[in-house]
């Protein structure tokens, strides 16, 4: 489990096809108190650490996560949003993220609102019904709220912190972007269809 709130922005650099994705990540997190095993959170993504280095780690990609994500787009040198799991009587700031992608959006219009900028993305038409205005996303891995919905489309604020200390600040019309709806906005629609 995680929180949404990005704790370092990592670098990939190198990627390999062997039978599944081999990526290399650069961090700043002090890999030594990282365990071969941990789950680290990598633009969103729950992925599994299967080598170390002093300032790396390799990660395992299967197809199916490649086919379901954003990950396809990864290339040498692409910033990305990470996150080390939650540890019991860790600091929640933002709301529970599984790091299991439901899909992906696309962003469609970006502006500037004074200091932020405004970005408007459009969700897979299953996926819009579980986006709620002032309710929370997770994309690209950061814990989000929704300013507004508009059907499939949604828009959401970005702070200039929020871009200083993500890859938020990298953004443009057109990028894909994973996206992982609230789990209680899923279970409530749920319930609602057992009735």
């Amino acid at each position: 489990m995680f929180t949404g709130i990005i704790t370092d922005v990592g670098t990939i650099t190198e990627l390999e096809q062997q039978g599944d994705l081999r990526a290399r990540i650069r961090t700043s997190y002090d890999t030594a108190a990282i365990d071969i095993g941990a789950s680290i959170a990598s633009d969103g993504v729950c992925l599994t650490v299967i080598a170390l280095g002093e300032d790396w780690y390799d990660v395992q990609v299967s197809a199916e996560t490649v086919s379901k994500t954003n990950l396809d787009s990864w290339t040498t040198g692409k910033r990305v949003n990470l996150e080390r799991a939650l540890k019991v009587g860790d600091e929640l700031g933002g709301h529970i993220v599984s790091g299991h992608v439901d899909g992906v959006a696309e962003v469609v219009k970006m502006e500037d609102e004074g200091d932020s900028t405004r970005v408007t993305l459009r969700a897979p038409q299953d996926l819009a019904r579980f986006i709620a205005s002032k309710g929370s996303v997770a994309l690209n891995g950061a814990s989000l709220t929704v300013n507004d919905v508009d059907g499939c489309d949604f828009g959401i604020n970005f702070i200039p912190h929020t871009k200083e200390v993500t890859t938020w600040g990298d953004v443009k019309t057109g990028d894909r972007i994973n996206l992982e709806i609230d789990t209680l906005a899923r279970y409530v629609a749920r319930l609602q269809e057992a009735g």
